[in-house]
C-alpha cells in the first residue's frame, strides 16, 4: 500500500463532550480507498462521507473506536426481546443511492432526535455528502414492515472482516421497536453467517449517552492505547 498522508485539523467545539475542544486526524481525501481504509479502520479511524478521520485530541482521549465479535455475540435480555418483538419486520440491502424515501425518513428521525442542533436542518445532498462515498463498498440496509414502509435505514460498509455501521435512522413514531438496536443486531448476524468477524460501531465515548450505548453489545473490543483490547 502507497504512502497515505494524514492531516491534522486545527481545533474545534467537541460534538459530544461539552465544554471541551477537539481535533481530528484526516487521511488525504483524494488518495484514500477500499484499501486504504480497511487498513485504517484497523487502526481507530471512522468514514463519514469521503473523509476517513480518528480524534487527535491533546487533552483527552474518551473517544475510542469499538467493535463487535459476531462469532462470540451474546445478547442480552432486551436484544432478545428486540429480536422478538420485531419478527414482522424484513431486513433488505440496497446499493447506495440519492433514495428520497431515505433522506425523508432522515429528516423526520433528525427533526426528533436532534432537533435545534443542526442536523435537522441539512438538504439532501449534504445527508448523502456525509453517508455516502465514490470508493467505498457499501449499502443502504432497510427495516420494512408488512405494508412495505421504511421504518429504519442504515448506511453500511462492506469490508473484508466485517461491517462498519456508517450512520443509522429510524422512524420516530416507532420508538417503542428498539430499530436501533435492531439494525445492529441485523449486521452482526449477517456478519457471522458470512463468517466475518467483526462489526465495527464507531466511537465508544462512556460520558456520552448518544454513544455509550455501544458497550451493551457484548463481547466487544475497543482500540485504547494504540490496540485493541477486550472488554469486560
Amino acid at each position: 500500500m502507497t504512502h497515505l498522508p494524514l492531516y491534522l485539523t486545527t481545533d474545534h467545539a467537541c460534538s459530544y463532550l461539552p465544554e471541551r475542544q477537539a481535533r481530528n486526524l484526516v487521511a488525504e481525501p483524494r488518495q484514500v480507498n477500499q484499501t486504504h481504509y480497511q487498513s485504517l479502520l484497523l487502526q481507530g479511524f471512522r468514514r463519514s462521507g469521503e473523509h476517513v478521520y480518528r480524534p487527535y485530541c491533546q487533552a483527552c482521549k474518551a473517544c475510542q473506536s469499538l467493535r463487535v465479535s459476531s462469532r462470540n455475540f451474546r445478547p442480552s435480555r432486551s436484544q432478545r426481546r428486540s429480536w422478538k418483538n420485531n419478527r414482522d419486520l424484513r431486513l433488505q440491502l440496497r446499493p447506495m443511492s440519492h433514495d428520497g424515501e431515505h433522506y425523508q425518513l432522515f429528516q423526520r428521525y433528525a427533526h426528533h432526535r436532534h432537533r435545534d442542533g443542526g442536523m435537522d436542518l441539512i438538504s439532501a445532498d449534504d445527508f448523502f455528502g456525509f453517508t455516502a462515498s465514490s470508493w467505498c463498498s457499501n449499502a443502504l440496509w432497510e427495516l420494512r414492515d408488512s405494508e412495505n414502509r421504511l421504518l429504519c435505514g442504515a448506511v453500511v460498509d462492506h469490508l473484508a472482516d466485517g461491517f462498519s455501521a456508517v450512520y443509522s435512522y429510524f422512524e420516530p413514531s416507532a420508538a417503542q421497536r428498539t430499530l436501533g438496536t435492531l439494525i445492529i443486531l441485523h449486521q452482526i448476524e449477517y456478519a457471522r453467517r458470512m463468517g466475518l468477524p467483526w462489526v465495527y460501531l464507531g466511537y465508544y465515548i462512556k460520558n456520552c449517552q448518544k454513544m455509550s450505548y455501544k458497550a451493551r453489545f457484548q463481547p466487544h473490543q475497543r482500540f485504547t492505547a494504540g490496540r485493541w483490547q477486550w472488554q469486560d
